[in-house]
């Protein structure tokens, strides 16, 4: 399949993921595959697909394809680990995702999922400081603002919660998550003022 054709189909497949039509997308990829058994992009987006409707074994076996054909793809490193954060394998998430640090480093996305699962797995300062840094890559990322912020909210750092769940509110006043976290932390600092008092 000629590049052109090959990114046509793959861009398709990427907007029909983003309207939440992941069977559609398969469906293409897919189509990609008959013709072209080793495209290592084409089973990135399946295994993307897969663990958006949450079906992880699936998304392994797609993952595990786009790896041999293209070990050194950042995205495939990255997905993986991923994957093995969803099912909470903190261990099996930090080893894919430094890979896919080491391939594409300062990637504020594949650092977000790096702090989140080493805050998950134990290593909390390592956890902030990574999500630190993802934040200072894309300040206004509502994802990493929120995980930050959750992360903040665990260690008790409600001056530094704060703001964040008020900055999530600020671009995304529908943001049910960073509504419920601020709840928790204004209640938080009350009760706290109530005990200095």
């Amino acid at each position: 399949m000629e590049d052109e054709k090959l990114q046509q189909i793959l861009d398709s497949a990427d907007s029909l993921k983003a309207a939440g039509k992941h069977r559609e997308a398969i469906t293409l990829c897919e189509e990609i595959l008959a013709e072209d058994p080793e495209c290592n992009e084409a089973y990135e987006e399946i295994g993307d697909n897969f663990i958006s409707l949450r079906e992880l074994s699936k998304a392994e076996k797609a993952l595990r394809q786009a790896i041999k054909f293209a070990p050194d793809s950042a995205n495939a490193a990255y997905l993986m680990g991923f994957l093995h954060s969803c099912r909470r394998e903190w261990k099996a998430s930090i080893l894919m995702l430094e890979v896919a640090d080491d391939l594409k480093p300062n990637h504020s996305e594949i650092l977000r999922c790096l702090g989140w699962s080493y805050f998950m797995s134990g290593d909390t300062a390592r956890g902030v400081i990574l999500l630190e840094r993802a934040k200072t890559l894309v300040p206004d990322d509502v994802y990493v603002l929120t995980d930050l912020g959750v992360c903040y909210l665990n260690e008790r750092k409600i001056e530094k919660a704060l703001p964040i769940f008020r900055r999530v509110l600020e671009i995304d006043p529908n943001n049910e998550k960073a509504r419920e976290c601020l709840l928790i932390v204004e209640e938080y600092a009350a009760s706290s003022k109530k005990l200095k008092h």
